[in-house]
């Protein structure tokens, strides 16, 4: 769905992507509050702490569909971010009925990558140079590997342009492994009925039994949680849980591969992130929980009811990142090999 036109952006580098970032830093650290939190019920396992919080950024157009933040700010397209490299969330917006054009991004490339999108609101029709043509519905995930290149395009489904509403979605770019970039373009459709749903129990945070009535749930979209494993198929590994605290004040301790990159996105509500020291960093609406490969377990408390998190990460791919527009491959040659087979028509087979 984004189009970008920034430059050259290579592995641990500190420039921007321009569509991404408003003027000026938005990168910010919040001082810590103390909490008398122990560690988690396993004496095996350690809490990761917070490296760093990003607030949240001004929201800017993409096409005329979807009013996005860049969530990443200026850690887009960063080894800290591995193997994801962008993210756009869309908030909750009014749309009034339309009974012209649908709105949204029209054909465009990509290559070297892939796209998931989620939808919260609304409906996202999608068409692309390989046959695909779907739409996706609330609760609904499309997985798109750009691979070796793809084009496409993204709108308003024609039904939620006709009768308006409210429209809420996400898109994340996650990087393919340099021996995968150029694979055949794949489609994934996840519906929301194939996606499985774990309860959440409190967490063991000092004397007494745990609750025995879940207090959340998460969607595994990727990866595995508790022993239940996500449908998206992905070409390294990779966890995506969309996850929903019912209550204010409560607690859960999240399983989550020490040596992954891990950040948690409050879509709704406010949260804190509490490390092995007791510290919580506290996050609110539309801002990322940075964390450290310091530990096991991420624990996280609700700062309110019916909060909702997007808990994602994976194992870094440590492989040179060049981004240019549609284009992220491992060169700045492959970038300009991808500018010549798409301007002489070699994308989308």
């Amino acid at each position: 769905m984004h189009i970008a036109a920034g430059s050259l952006i290579i592995r641990k580098s500190l420039a921007a992507n321009l569509m991404h970032i408003a003027a000026g830093s938005l990168l910010a650290t919040l001082l810590p509050t103390a909490h008398a939190l122990s560690s988690p019920s396993s004496p095996n396992m350690m809490l990761r702490s917070v490296k760093q919080i990003l607030p949240a950024t001004p929201r800017h157009w993409v096409g005329d569909g979807f009013n996005v933040h860049p969530v990443f700010a200026n850690k887009a397209f960063t080894e800290e971010m591995s193997p994801f490299l962008m993210f756009d969330y869309a908030p909750p917006k009014e749309f009034p009925p339309n009974a012209r054009q649908p709105k949204g991004v029209g054909q465009h490339p990509h290559r070297g990558f892939e796209t998931v999108t989620i939808a919260f609101n609304g409906e996202v029709e999608h068409a692309d140079s390989v046959g695909n043509r779907d739409v996706i519905k609330p609760g609904d995930v499309q997985w798109m590997t750009a691979g070796r290149g793809i084009i496409h395009q993204e709108f308003h489904s024609n039904e939620f342009s006709k009768k308006g509403g409210v429209f809420e979605m996400c898109q994340l770019w996650v990087n393919l492994p340099q021996k995968h970039k150029m694979t055949k373009p794949g489609y994934q459709p996840i519906v929301d009925k194939d996606v499985p749903s774990v309860d959440i129990f409190e967490a063991k945070t000092g004397e007494g039994e745990c609750a025995t009535d879940p207090v959340g749930s998460a969607r595994i979209i990727a990866g595995s949680l508790h022993g239940t494993k996500g449908p998206a198929s992905t070409f390294s590994p990779v966890e995506l849980w969309d996850v929903t605290l019912k209550e204010e004040g409560k607690t859960v301790d999240l399983p989550f591969p020490k040596e992954h990159n891990c950040v948690v996105f409050v879509r709704r509500g406010k949260i804190d992130v509490v490390g092995q020291d007791n510290k919580a960093m506290h996050v609110g609406p539309q801002a990322v929980a940075l964390t450290e490969r310091n530990g096991d377990v991420v624990r996280i408390r609700s700062g309110e009811g019916d909060t909702s998190v997007l808990v994602m990460g994976g194992l870094p791919l440590d492989e040179p990142i060049a981004a240019r527009g549609p284009f992220v491959m491992n060169t700045w040659e492959e970038i300009q090999q991808a500018n010549r087979d798409y301007q002489f028509g070699n994308f989308g087979t």
